[in-house]
């Protein structure tokens, strides 16, 4: 190779290092914004969601291999290798008195294989149905982790508000000492809030580390990789959109759980019809030529076959995949109606959270910040002491948090549901 190529060329590679390393790097700092970057890079890089897609992937290997034909037998006998004596024992076919050659193949009565194809194609689709539920509780708990590290810094964010607050109010009491109207104690009690606030900073803070681990956890990263602050959630639907009749119809649909219970379901049915066609034996045939010296002087063929003797070992095996077969649709069932009733009670969630989240915006936020606002013209002016006002001032900060609370609590249910529709609302 011509050096001045090869010296050019490793030039280029340093060069262009560089510029993807900054690009990778841009696209793990832009990681944990949005919701949806979140989930293309938990289905690439989930492990329980990869394991789930290799078993699939399996399971169609298996459904493909599926009721062919058994590998055919050879079988090679050598008689009478000394010649009633007359020579030392040998394997030469040309020098032993015969020798029988007998090709065998192993053929399933009539049905089996299509049977066990349509088990094996079965087994694969549950398999399928897997990887779906798999993604739909893996989904539902990156969007639901996503939406608390949102409410989360948005708690951050109010109690840092409150934190500036309280140092101004700290300053306004420690003038009003100076100049003889207020108490030591006030000056005190105003530091022992704001100690208190910087205590529930430092819990706040730990829960949003811990958020970030849980949701490096998911996407199959070190749980101290850096994530971007989260964007905003979208917008829940309007209450008109979450009807129970037609959610339903959806969840019957599009139930990642129910598809792989219809699944088994087959499988168990096919599974039954095997068993019973059991009664009937398999066959062997055969072709066999015999050798003599150096020519094929004789041709036999052979059958065989099981002699079905064990017909109770068969019964009971007919009444196992019964029962099977029973237990898969009585787990459906059981299945369906617990789901319906999640359905309901996460619905509830959803209408109690939008409701009490509407509830505190309109009506008790606005309340409590004209009290508060109250209270410090009051405290201003001499008319309310210092306990009045700090109560205000917790009553407005308790609501903020009620109202992230109530936020928090909605976008979670409206991750629960998705996870029981099988798809996005």
């Amino acid at each position: 190779m011509n050096p001045g190529l090869f010296c050019g060329a490793l030039l280029l590679f340093h060069l262009a290092s560089p510029a993807l390393a900054q690009e990778e790097t841009a696209q793990d700092l832009a990681l944990g914004r949005s919701l949806s970057g979140l989930l293309d890079y938990a289905r690439q890089h989930n492990p329980d969601y990869r394991v789930m897609h290799s078993e699939a992937a399996a399971a169609e290997a298996r459904a493909a291999a599926a009721g062919t034909l058994a590998d055919p037998k050879m079988r090679m006998e050598w008689r009478d290798i000394t010649r009633f004596g007359e020579q030392s024992p040998t394997l030469n076919p040309s020098r032993v008195g015969s020798t029988r050659y007998l090709l065998m193949q192993d053929v399933p009565w009539f049905g089996k294989r299509d049977l066990q194809q349509q088990v094996a194609t079965a087994e694969a689709t549950g398999a399928d149905s897997q990887v779906v539920v798999t993604w739909a509780e893996l989904a539902a708990r990156v969007c639901g982790i996503q939406a608390q590290r949102y409410f989360s810094q948005q708690g951050q964010q109010l109690l840092q508000q409150t934190v500036a607050l309280m140092k101004q109010l700290e300053q306004n009491v420690r003038d009003r000492y100076a100049g003889g109207l207020a108490s030591q104690q006030d000056v005190v009690r105003a530091q022992l809030e704001q100690t208190a606030l910087q205590s529930e900073q430092l819990m706040l803070t730990t829960e949003r580390h811990h958020l970030d681990h849980r949701l490096n956890e998911l996407l199959g990263r070190p749980a101290n990789a850096t994530l971007a602050a989260p964007e905003p959630p979208p917008s829940p639907p309007e209450a008109d959109q979450l009807q129970l009749t037609a959610l339903e119809q959806r969840l019957h649909q599009h139930n990642p759980q129910l598809a792989l219970l219809s699944s088994r379901i087959v499988g168990a049915e096919k599974n039954r019809d095997l068993t019973y066609l059991n009664r009937y034996p398999d066959v062997t045939v055969g072709v066999s030529p015999i050798q003599y010296r150096d020519r094929i002087r004789e041709w036999e063929v052979m059958a065989e076959i099981n002699i079905p003797l064990q017909q109770q070992a068969r019964r009971d095996r007919e009444r196992e995949a019964e029962q099977m077969l029973n237990a898969a649709q009585q787990r459906q069932q059981a299945t369906a109606n617990q789901l319906l009733s999640q359905l309901a009670t996460t619905l509830t969630d959803i209408e109690t959270a939008r409701r009490n989240e509407q509830l505190i915006s309109t009506t008790l936020l606005p309340q409590t910040e004209i009290s508060h606002k109250s209270a410090l013209v009051g405290y201003e002016t001499g008319r309310v002491d210092f306990t009045t006002l700090l109560e205000s001032q917790r009553q407005w900060r308790q609501v903020q948090q009620n109202r992230i609370k109530a936020q928090t609590e909605l976008h979670k249910a409206l991750a629960d549901l998705e996870q029981l529709l099988g798809e996005p609302l």
